[in-house]
């Protein structure tokens, strides 16, 4: 059975995981770079981001110190789960201590701090339902250096792709070091306002060596990396090869006098961790 209690304990591995460890991905793509590297400032710090990534796992300790907001996205099957919510909120408590995770959570406004990532509306959790026998749950956690650096336009629908690529462009270019290079880039096109704010999280969940499954988008996703890459920002801002590790673009049908494109940039830390809860309590870590 999915129980309250197993949902905390997964919210807890997640967190730990997240916070910890890279997902393949990401440290195949910042090996990658740091192999393909000649500016000898970009690969020392190439280097010094691997070491500290090779470090952090050997000692289960955060691989940065802002270990960011608690963001989930949960999959609900056909299962019983209890209160969700609760359960996540409980984990997150725990993971802070635990782990340790970095007490980030403020009120907006007096910027309170209760200590323990928990306030109204974070962690915040986005809900899907799905058919499938199982409780999904992903554990995102979201740094503000590159959180920061999140943009959205509301263009004319006669800017077309080019619009779309120069916005995602300039964006970048001038987030500059503030994200900690090299970044990936989610992009979400089309909805509404709030809708592409949405997809472009949403584009990061993606690993960066799946490209998307229509080939325009894909090919879109190759050129906005490709051409983000010449920009030479390099590793913390220090010139070099790689800006971007990756670009994932997702999209949205919308209006046709609008044309909404929204960035969401996420720093090299792209922590992420994700598990499936089965209905006699399994937890599957993926």
């Amino acid at each position: 059975m999915i129980t309250e209690e197993k949902i905390k304990e997964a919210t807890v591995g997640l967190l730990q995981r997240a916070s910890t460890t890279l997902p393949s991905d990401i440290l195949a793509a910042l090996k990658e770079a740091y192999e393909k590297e000649d500016s000898p400032p970009a690969k020392m710090q190439l280097k010094a981001i691997l070491d500290n990534v090779d470090i952090a796992g050997k000692n289960t300790k955060p691989i940065c110190q802002d270990t960011g907001v608690p963001l989930f996205y949960v999959k609900i099957g056909k299962v019983y789960y209890g209160d969700i919510g609760k359960a996540i909120n409980e984990g997150v408590m725990e993971a802070t201590k635990k782990v340790p995770l970095r007490p980030n959570a403020v009120h907006p406004l007096s910027r309170k701090n209760p200590g323990n990532n928990v306030g109204r509306n974070m962690p915040y959790i986005n809900y899907k339902v799905t058919g499938e026998p199982w409780l999904e749950i992903i554990a995102f956690p979201k740094g503000a250096g590159s959180e920061n650096m999140s943009a959205l336009a509301m263009l004319v629908p006669s800017q077309g792709v080019k619009g779309v690529k120069e916005f995602v462009l300039n964006t970048v270019v001038k987030a500059g070091s503030n994200p900690c290079p090299p970044t990936v880039i989610g992009v979400g096109v089309g909805g509404s306002a709030d809708i592409a704010m949405k997809l472009a999280k949403e584009a990061l969940l993606r690993p960066i060596t799946q490209r998307h499954e229509e080939p325009e988008i894909a090919k879109l996703e190759t050129e906005l990396k490709d051409a983000l890459n010449m920009l030479g920002i390099g590793p913390m801002g220090l010139g070099g090869r790689a800006t971007v590790l990756g670009v994932n673009v997702e999209y949205a049908y919308c209006h046709t006098a609008s044309l909404p494109v929204a960035v969401n940039v996420q720093c090299w830390a792209a922590r992420k961790s994700s598990c499936r809860i089965h209905p006699d309590g399994k937890i599957e870590y993926l």
